[in-house]
């Protein structure tokens, strides 16, 4: 079997367990990926989102389905299991080598610009640059998806929340990026 087809597999199992990111990869990455284009990004470079982006949850699969379904606020000790997610991709997908491009994506997504981000606490320019326009694509989703703990948020307040978060927890001129390209878009299909 191919890698491709491997990891392929492997998003797909992510999905099948948590029924709350089913469809979540695809939509981080399409969000990304036009911001990308809009950056200038190289053939490279978006070919490395596409695949990061599809896997950037894979770590997912190492967190119990009860965590991953629970209604209510989790607990600390929740939330660090959950937390780990990142580093448990990046293991699972060191070994395969045509996996390295996704691993800025997989590891980083949830660090923050301000360094209160998760699991090292790099702030600002010592997150790649992958993981930061990622950071944006992945919240907006989340935000604009149901979870088992909240209904989604309309397009109006997330986008206000990217411009509110932009220097704490997202790069600011990613930030300013996404609202530009999507933005103008959720406007002019209003």
């Amino acid at each position: 079997m191919k890698v491709a087809a491997v990891l392929a597999d492997l998003s797909r199992a992510l999905e099948a367990r948590d029924p709350f990111s089913r469809g979540h990869a695809a939509r981080v990455t399409l969000l990304a990926d036009a911001v990308a284009l809009w950056l200038g990004w190289s053939e490279e470079r978006l070919a490395g989102l596409q695949l990061g982006g599809a896997l950037h949850d894979i770590g997912k699969l190492a967190v119990p389905e009860r965590l991953l379904h629970k209604r209510g606020p989790l607990s600390l000790s929740e939330r660090d299991e959950v937390r780990r997610h990142p580093t448990a991709g990046a293991r699972l997908l060191e070994p395969i080598p045509s996996a390295g491009p996704a691993l800025p994506y997989v590891l980083y997504h949830h660090e923050r610009w301000d360094g209160r981000g998760y699991p090292f606490g790099r702030a600002g320019g010592e997150t790649p640059e992958e993981a930061r326009l990622l950071a944006v694509a992945d919240a907006y989703d989340a935000m604009t998806s149901t979870r088992p703990y909240r209904r989604p948020l309309t397009t109006e307040r997330a986008l206000a929340e990217i411009d509110r978060c932009a220097g704490t927890q997202f790069d600011p001129e990613l930030a300013d990026a996404f609202l530009q390209v999507w933005g103008s878009s959720a406007r002019a299909a209003s």
